[in-house]
């Protein structure tokens, strides 16, 4: 593999290089199939993270809830 680490593929995935990083990653890309695999499967991973669908549970909600609630007791009895 070229001389790029993960993280180096990661911001070139997520496009927060230097252009000099971009092009220099787009030219490894091209002839280093180890560099393309790993960048392929991180791809992979983001296009699966995207699909993802994250929410709270609803205990976790309402505890939150009963905090501020308390809090703004607490603000208002003083």
């Amino acid at each position: 593999m070229s001389n790029f680490t993960l993280e180096d593929l990661v911001q070139y995935l997520y496009k927060e290089t230097s252009e000099l990083k971009i092009a220099a990653i787009k030219a490894a890309l091209k002839t280093d199939w180890k560099l393309r695999e790993a960048f392929n499967q991180l791809k992979s991973g983001q296009k699966n993270l995207e699909e993802v669908e994250i929410s709270p549970r609803e205990e976790s909600v309402n505890k939150i809830l009963q905090h501020i609630t308390k809090k703004q007791g607490q603000l208002f009895s003083h």
